[in-house]
């Protein structure tokens, strides 16, 4: 008998001359520290990215106040391309909405009261959606994307910071409006809703 004729493969496995013998398929590669390393990598990348995709804006605008609008939409882009890569972007999107909504409840209920007077005399000024959105999206950043990298989430708050800085700057907002919206930033920045796969927890992403 040939080598053929004695040798009949099938699916799932090879008959030999009467001795059958089962194949299986290789599993999946599990994922090594070089792997993680390089979807960490990718996510830092990814995020830096849409952060600087928002960075240019016009030139005769002030370029303090310029640089807190760009932070306003570019830091919590960032961590929406984070979240996205990280598969948490549900979780990320119902924190922002709810950010957003509470700061504009807010500046409806106080609107008239003293504590929501800007100084150029205009109400609606507590708290600050700039300072807000800015740490919303420097927390999230911190905590989740570089909790690794505590140098990086220090430049991400730091930026923040600038934002509220410029409002105040630029006349929109008083200290204490900047600093109740960066609190609210934070608080929900910072948290995790467990929406998903995540669980819930809150982290500053801040140690060193």
């Amino acid at each position: 008998m040939s080598a053929d004729a004695g040798r009949r493969c099938m699916a799932g496995g090879c008959a030999v001359h009467g001795r059958s013998t089962a194949t299986t398929a290789p599993g999946p590669a599990k994922a090594g520290p070089a792997t993680k390393s390089s979807r960490r990598a990718r996510r830092r990348s990814a995020a830096l990215l849409g952060l600087l995709c928002l960075l240019p804006a016009q030139a005769y605008a002030d370029p303090f106040e310029q640089f807190g609008t760009a932070m306003k939409y570019g830091l919590p882009l960032a961590a929406a391309v984070c979240a996205a890569d990280q598969d948490r972007l549900e979780d990320f999107a119902v924190r922002g909405v709810l950010q957003a909504a509470l700061a504009w409840g807010m500046k409806e209920f106080f609107d008239g009261a003293p504590i929501s007077r800007r100084p150029s005399g205009e109400g609606k000024g507590f708290p600050s959606g700039h300072t807000a959105a800015a740490f919303f999206g420097a927390s999230d950043l911190a905590g989740k994307c570089f909790d690794d990298r505590p140098e990086a989430g220090a430049l991400a708050y730091g930026a923040a910071g600038l934002t509220g800085w410029s409002r105040v700057h630029a006349g929109e907002h008083t200290p204490a409006q900047v600093f109740s919206g960066a609190l609210l930033g934070v608080s929900f920045g910072a948290a995790s809703f467990g929406i998903g796969s995540e669980g819930v927890s809150f982290s500053l992403g801040m140690r060193f």
